[in-house]
């Protein structure tokens, strides 16, 4: 089981389940969102997620016409993006985990946006 919150502590959630997989993704939209260097993120299914609470502090932000980045409105902390054609899948922010365990990446995506000076062993 996995459990996390925002910042502020208004948004928290539970996966109950164990993470699979973790990405990090180097493309411009992930490094904005996240306000860093990539963004770290875990496919999840969507029937297992469960807010408790916060569920009015979360805001959706439709960068592209088919995904939400969805973050607390107080903090501003990023949650969880979704997209409308993978109905039963959410893209956890592996940064608000507070619990549980969190794979390391084997999945590394736009490397080619990669900081030279990142070395991340993805091999293990």
């Amino acid at each position: 089981m996995i459990q996390g919150q925002c910042l502020c502590g208004a948004v928290k959630y539970r996966y109950a389940a164990e993470l699979e997989q973790s990405i990090l993704c180097f493309c411009q939209h992930c490094r904005l969102a996240q306000g860093a260097l990539f963004g770290w993120n875990s496919p999840i299914g969507k029937s297992k997620f469960q807010l408790l609470q916060g569920e009015t502090d979360l805001q959706e932000y439709f960068h592209t016409e088919n995904k939400a980045r969805v973050f607390c409105r107080k903090c501003g902390s990023p949650i969880y993006s979704y997209r409308k054609d993978l109905p039963n899948v959410l893209r956890l922010r592996l940064g608000t985990v507070t619990q549980g365990v969190i794979p390391a990446p084997k999945e590394q995506a736009y490397q080619e946006y990669k900081p030279e000076f990142i070395c991340i062993d993805s091999s293990s």
